[in-house]
């Protein structure tokens, strides 16, 4: 070989790099096949949503998902922007166990944020990466039918139970995934604001897990993807449960394994269970690339609930 040759060959350290990926495709390849054409419906939200290099990554990860043949659909959160606009206005936001009281006037506010600054910087960031992002809300096109809200709250002093009405804080009551398929089906990536609208016309702001799990049950999803700032669900021993059947969830949460927080985003799983979807993940949307350690490898970072 002539000095000249020998010049053209790339480092060592850079074949060892470029081998090194060509695995991580090759063990990716079963993966693609499975998902290819198939509706992933991603929970965003949480740290992940607030840092800078993870959001990048996470826009990144999407449009990998569609250039790919997967049909990612992205529902997300804002509390923190909320919180943020309404201290600005010198607003008082009253929660009732986690969900913010809203009137007439908040709801305006929420709406702004949400379907506004926070839904358009979300799809700013897949539009970034390459691929093609739509921010709509859940009114848009009556893609979410939502209902008043009535919380029942325990007294934890005598232990009664009453009627707690938080205002114009919805729950789906259906949803119409017409739009969803429209976009989809030209190449669109739906990303979705978690405001419903009312049989009157009336506006409802809804919990964006609860949105999220209703939207994969309506679009028969694979997979639903809850991004959180935990690593899944634990067990008595706080390690990580990897996979968890329905039934064993419920018994779980009976028996008082499952507590606090973690208890309705399982049982937003199981609701998008039973509603069709195929199966929901509770993972750490700190951990970079979560969305493609979860459905491209062995070793997927959260707790994943399916029906049986």
């Amino acid at each position: 070989m002539s000095a000249d040759e020998d010049t053209l060959s790339p480092p060592e350290d850079l074949l060892v790099k470029a081998r090194k990926q060509a695995e991580i495709l090759a063990g990716a390849l079963p993966f693609l096949r499975r998902y290819t054409g198939d509706t992933i419906v991603v929970k965003y939200g949480g740290h992940a949503m607030g840092d800078g290099e993870l959001s990048e990554a996470f826009g990144h990860d999407i449009a990998l998902l569609k250039l790919v043949g997967v049909n990612p659909i992205i529902v997300h959160g804002g509390g923190p922007q909320i919180n943020a606009m309404l201290k600005r206005l010198d607003i008082t936001s009253e929660f009732v166990e986690g969900l913010r009281v809203t009137d007439a006037a908040m709801v305006d506010v929420i709406e702004m944020v949400l379907s506004g600054s926070v839904n358009k910087q979300v799809a700013a960031l897949v539009n970034g990466a390459g691929a093609l992002a739509v921010g709509i809300s859940g009114k848009d096109g009556g893609l979410i039918r939502a209902k008043r809200l009535l919380k029942q709250v325990r007294d934890p002093a005598t232990g009664v139970e009453r009627t707690v009405d938080l205002g114009f804080v919805g729950t789906p009551d259906r949803v119409d995934a017409r739009v969803l398929y429209a976009l989809l089906g030209s190449g669109l990536i739906p990303v979705i604001a978690p405001i419903g609208v009312g049989e009157g016309g009336e506006t409802y702001n809804i919990n964006a897990d609860t949105a999220a799990g209703a939207i994969a049950g309506a679009t028969q999803a694979s997979r639903l993807l809850m991004l959180t700032d935990v690593p899944g669900v634990l067990d008595e021993n706080r390690r990580l449960i990897p996979e968890l059947t329905a039934e064993e969830a419920v018994r779980r949460i009976e028996a008082g394994q499952i507590t606090g927080g973690m208890i309705p985003k399982v049982e937003t799983c199981l609701a998008a269970v039973r509603d069709g979807a195929k199966a929901a993940v509770i993972l750490d949307g700190r951990v970079p690339h979560a969305c493609l350690l979860e459905l491209f490898t062995h070793a997927g970072p959260g707790t994943l609930i399916r029906g049986t």
